[in-house]
Order: structure tokens, then C-alpha cells, then sequence
């Protein structure tokens, strides 16, 4: 059976001196394998050596899937010369083991369809779950969750949808969009965000405009030429990415481990449902 794949660019994992050079070659990375080399040598820098692919973007890739999936996949824990350890969730074992399991079960599906065996309904969790994975734009951050209300005003409608772990995103598009996407209570959605609209600050009294706060800690923080990427981690596990300036990052005193926002105008998000 073919694998699902998404295109992310190849970067280096150390940062050369002077600009950074992004190459534009990109490479695919086979996300269910990449979970089953880090299920295999606990360590995601070594399941990106083995899949040949850089250690940012395998990191990318899995911070993907963690903000797609129901609860995170993938816990890591801090290490020494080794680089720390990464390994599969309780729930990454089982979303792997469905998805090995259900690659061999593809075969007979015709078959089980008026069996009544139970191999239809595990083929329907194995679809949902290759659909989630397979979800490609251009957003860096992409959020799974359900619809928990939608209040209509004149001309637009502002939705809250709820990404699990005590955590909203309030979006505000207008009410043709949210009919056309037909948009209700209970009804899964895909809140995307690009990492420019992004706004990040360490000062959590600060008072603003923005309806969007996702509070965590830095987890990454890699300055280029001009720009930088900075990755906050969320208490339940999902991410947040954004792109900031470099004096922007030296202001804040933004480094790995420092606990910070992430503020996103609830205009700058898009949302999306499953075809």
C-alpha cells in the first residue's frame, strides 16, 4: 500500500556562521515511518539520521502530527550527550499499531465489507486517522479539533473550536464561509495559522486586541538571516510556531526553555473541513 507523505524543506541542524542558507530542494518525509523509527530507536534525531532527513524537520513533521492527532503521540525528555531520548505515547503505540495492522487488512476490504467481522469499522478509524496525517497546505500550523459554538452576527460569524486540552481558538470568518463549510456545534474543523501572524511576547499580563493566547514554553528558538522560527510548546502537548524578527527574539530574551505566548488575531485564522 502506498505511503502518505508531506513535503517539508530539508535545513540544516546546526547554524553555519554568518546568513543562514535555506535549500530549495525539498524532501518528502514519510510520517508513519518516521513513528515507527522512533518507536524502533527511541530517539528522533537517530530516526531522522536512518530516514536521512534533518533533525528540524523531522521535528516539524512530528509537531504536525501531535497537532493533528486527538493527544500527543510522542513524548521526549531532556538528555545529555545523547541529545535526550524521544518515544511514542500510549496512544502513539496504538494510532502505529492500527495503522500496521490495518495495511495488511486493506487487502481482503472488499471482503469484509458484508462480513460483519469488525474489519470495516477498524478500516474506517484506519481512514480517519491517514486523512488527519495527510492533511498538506502551506500553513505552519495547522490545530484538529470540534466545533464548540458558532454565534452569527450581520455579516460574520465567530467559531469556537475546541483543540482538546482546556484549549480554544476563537475564528472569526464571514457567515457564507461558515455555511458553505457547514460549520455547527459537534462538527470537526482544522484551524491554520501561518507562522507570520504569529505574535509572541513573555509578558502574560500584557493586555491586547488579540482573542487568541496559547501559553507555553520555548522549545525551539532558530535565528536566520533576518527572521527567526520560534516553537512553543503547549502543556497538552501540541505547538505553536511562529516567525519573528531577530532583534525581536534578543528583546524578548526568547531561548529554550523560556515560558512565552503565542497571540493570533482571531481574523489571521483559517479553518477548513475534511472533503
Amino acid at each position: 500500500m502506498p505511503r502518505y507523505v508531506v513535503k517539508v524543506t530539508s535545513i540544516p541542524t546546526k547554524t553555519p556562521p554568518g546568513p543562514v542558507a535555506f535549500p530549495t530542494k525539498a524532501r518528502r518525509v514519510d510520517r508513519v515511518a518516521l513513528l515507527e523509527k522512533i518507536a524502533q530507536l527511541g530517539s528522533i534525531t537517530a530516526a531522522a539520521r536512518a530516514m536521512g532527513i534533518s533533525y528540524k524537520g523531522a521535528w516539524e513533521a512530528i509537531e504536525a502530527l501531535s497537532n493533528l492527532s486527538e493527544r500527543p503521540l510522542v513524548e521526549r525528555s531532556a538528555g545529555g550527550s545523547g541529545g535526550g531520548g524521544t518515544r511514542l505515547t500510549a496512544h502513539g503505540r496504538q494510532v502505529l499499531s492500527l495503522l500496521r495492522d490495518l495495511e495488511g487488512e486493506l487487502k481482503g476490504l472488499l471482503m469484509a465489507i458484508g462480513s460483519g467481522d469488525g474489519t470495516f469499522e477498524r478500516f474506517s478509524q484506519y481512514f480517519q486517522h491517514m486523512r488527519r496525517l495527510n492533511l498538506k497546505t502551506s500553513a505552519r500550523n495547522q490545530f484538529r479539533g470540534t466545533v464548540a459554538s458558532v454565534s452569527r452576527g450581520a455579516v460574520n460569524s465567530e467559531v469556537i473550536l475546541d483543540i482538546g486540552d482546556g484549549e480554544t481558538l476563537a475564528a472569526i470568518i464571514t457567515n457564507e464561509s461558515a455555511d458553505n463549510l457547514g460549520l455547527a456545534g459537534g462538527v470537526e474543523a482544522y484551524a491554520l495559522i501561518k507562522a507570520p501572524w504569529v505574535i509572541v511576547t513573555t509578558d502574560e499580563s500584557l493586555k491586547t486586541s488579540t482573542r487568541n493566547r496559547l501559553c507555553g514554553l520555548v522549545s525551539r528558538c532558530v535565528e536566520g538571516a533576518v527572521n527567526g522560527e520560534v516553537v512553543i510548546d503547549l502543556p497538552g502537548g501540541k505547538s505553536v510556531a511562529a516567525i519573528v524578527t531577530n532583534e525581536s527574539i534578543q528583546n524578548l530574551g526568547l531561548e529554550v526553555g523560556v515560558r512565552a505566548c503565542a497571540l493570533i488575531k482571531a481574523s489571521h485564522i483559517i479553518l477548513a473541513v475534511g472533503a
